[in-house]
């Protein structure tokens, strides 16, 4: 491909997470940018569409713990042209001579791995989290920094009081220009310190400005950072120690940012997809979510009453009734039904009426949700198997717990990839 006159080159670099624990258990048996989000995608798909729509395409994912499955998806979905030069390729961590130990935090994982990176010609790293929701154009950040002359520069967004404590805050100068970063601040002295003179944007209560984890580096200072120092982390050790010695600046970005890190973030990102009008839309013409392409039929429905849902293809569904909720791919629910304020993730595969009969005989549910049960308040991860008037809501408001085939976490009950619940049982 013949490069635009001017244009830097650019590689993305998304980390892929470590063990998910905040994430558990969507994250038992993948890693957390492979947690299915909407009705069909990844988190992964994100910020991989993120690139591609801003002219990166070249990206490395780095990735560490149940990472099969985020490696098939990948392969099997980002695929370039002999016309292309563009790629998205996995770098796995891995024992070498110089080290044995596995990935100890982002900026660890980058320090590991890069021999690799530094292979690939390129005027600018584009370093990006692989567990977050948002749409944004990455041009108007690169050609900030350029016009700058930045050795680094970190995407920020206003947030309030109560999130701040919970992220990377910082302060800038009149020039943009970063002079001061603490991860996430604790008690009121430092949340005062950080406060913002006036709120940036429309909303009065977004007095802090918050890392978005997402940043831009000049290759030989990122190279200069990392093996200067023995620290792990960008937000807590690399960052904060760059700000005294090089030109840190902030880029604010206005528009929807959300870290699905935790189980209640998830679920509440993923109904509000459901509004007539939600903040992170799939339905954006001009910046769509890419992914692997599933040759499914359409969703068939019979006599159903549906309010303020998502629905995949390949669904099978009868005499149900489903409010605000996700229905994910291949999902079968049967008759007399009621799904509310749920996530459904689908399933991987149709059983076939040979399975159906010979897990009958055993008392196996089928794959799916079956008749007359009632889901509220839930995640129904992938390949789970309800039977016939299961029962699932959290009436007694229970926070954390586990048990057969369940857990609880933020409140909400969690059905786990590959579950299953014998018909008649209430959780």
């Amino acid at each position: 491909m013949v490069r635009t006159t001017g244009m830097p080159r650019v590689l993305g670099v998304i980390l892929g997470g470590g063990q998910g624990a905040r994430l558990f258990p969507l994250t038992q048996f993948r890693s957390k940018p492979a947690v299915p989000i909407g009705d069909k995608y990844r988190l992964i798909d994100v910020p991989i569409s993120n690139c591609l729509h801003s002219g990166v395409n070249r990206i490395f994912v780095l990735t560490q713990f149940n990472s099969a499955s985020l490696h098939r998806h990948i392969s099997k979905t980002y695929r370039f042209d002999m016309f292309n030069d563009g790629y998205v390729e996995i770098l796995a961590a891995e024992q070498t001579q110089e080290n044995a130990n596995w990935y100890q935090g982002t900026a660890d994982a980058v320090r590991k791995q890069l021999r690799h990176i530094m292979s690939r010609r390129t005027d600018l790293l584009l370093i990006l989290a692989g567990d977050h929701l948002y749409h944004m154009d990455y041009r108007p950040f690169l050609a900030l920094h350029q016009e700058r002359g930045a050795d680094v520069t970190i995407a920020v967004k206003p947030v309030n009081r109560q999130q701040a404590t919970s992220l990377g805050i910082l302060k800038v100068n009149a020039e943009g220009r970063i002079t001061a970063f603490h991860e996430k601040p604790q008690s009121d002295a430092e949340l005062d310190a950080l406060r913002l003179p006036a709120p940036l944007g429309d909303d009065p209560e977004k007095m802090y400005l918050a890392s978005m984890g997402i940043y831009v580096f000049d290759p030989q200072v990122l190279v200069s950072m990392l093996m200067g120092v023995q620290e792990d982390d960008f937000g807590r050790h690399i960052i904060p120690a760059a700000i005294s010695k090089l030109g840190v600046y902030a880029y604010p970005f206005q528009g929807y940012w959300e870290d699905i890190g935790t189980i209640r973030a998830f679920y509440d990102a993923m109904l509000a997809l459901t509004e007539s009008q939600p903040l992170f839309d799939f339905y954006d013409d001009e910046m769509p979510i890419y992914t692997h392409p599933n040759f499914l039929a359409g969703a068939r429905l019979k006599r159903c009453h549906v309010e303020q849902a998502i629905m995949a293809e390949g669904c099978n569904i009868e005499d149900a009734d489903i409010r605000r909720s996700i229905i994910g791919i291949r999902t079968c629910i049967g008759a007399g039904t009621r799904i509310h304020n749920t996530v459904m993730m689908g399933a991987d595969y149709y059983e076939t009426d040979e399975d159906r009969e010979r897990n009958a005989v055993q008392g196996i549910p089928h794959v799916g949700i079956g008749r007359n049960c009632l889901i509220e308040g839930a995640i129904i991860d992938k390949n789970a198997r309800l039977g016939d008037g299961v029962m699932i809501r959290n009436n007694q408001n229970v926070t954390e717990a586990e048990g057969d085939q369940h857990f609880v976490r933020d409140g909400i009950i969690i059905i786990p990839k590959n579950a299953t619940i014998e018909a008649g049982r209430s959780i």
